[in-house]
């Protein structure tokens, strides 16, 4: 074999090779980015959807006892339901939180803070004057609700950045079959082309 024969081969071969090396990373970058996705929907998304209905569910019993005027919920439950809703709290923040959820957010741990207070008040006055109370509860019920609704909308966008991957890797790997056979051809065409000598 030529010198010339040996160039052709190592610049086939070298063709090829940077090819699958450059579409390998591009794979990479977008595996990378629907395996980010599928993580934040179910951490950042999910996770906190069931925070949200676990703290629901505690308001919705904090509602039930202030209706019935329930005195064996504030004389020892409401403690234990106040410290099981800080540990939601707390796992919430432990999550990636959007501008418009982290604002939201803020109003909740205020609203709950109040809220604790309009419970004590509530009690104090021999649960009489409870439109306070109702007025807190619905405010934190509101909170939730906006919540809810922003884990819908960001669980969509992150399935649309997903889905937008797949598309991306599938759009490459037809590239990547159409430049592999021309790629072979051209191999061939270089390995089988012998210029006539004068």
């Amino acid at each position: 074999m030529t010198v010339l024969g040996k160039i052709k081969w190592v610049l086939g071969i070298l063709m090829i090779f940077v090819l699958i090396i450059a579409t390998n990373l591009i794979d990479r970058n977008n595996f990378l980015r629907v395996r980010d996705s599928v993580t934040t929907i179910y951490e950042d998304r999910l996770v906190v959807k069931d925070i949200i209905f676990e703290i629901a569910r505690y308001i919705q019993e904090k509602e039930l006892a202030m209706v019935r005027k329930d005195s064996t919920y504030y004389s020892g439950r409401a403690t234990g339901i106040d410290d099981k809703i800080q540990n939601l709290i707390l796992r919430y923040q432990e999550t990636k939180l959007t501008k418009e959820e982290a604002k939201v957010f803020d109003d909740l741990k205020e609203n709950l803070v109040e809220l604790e207070a309009q419970e004590a008040k509530f009690v104090e006055s021999g649960k009489t004057q409870k439109e306070p109370l109702q007025s807190s509860i619905d405010d934190v019920k509101e909170n939730l609700y906006d919540l809810s609704q922003i884990q819908l909308r960001e669980g969509s966008r992150q399935m649309n950045i997903s889905k937008k991957a797949v598309d991306t890797v599938e759009l490459f790997t037809q590239l990547e079959i159409y430049v592999l056979i021309f790629l072979a051809v051209l191999v061939q065409i270089i390995i089988i082309y012998n210029p006539k000598k004068n």
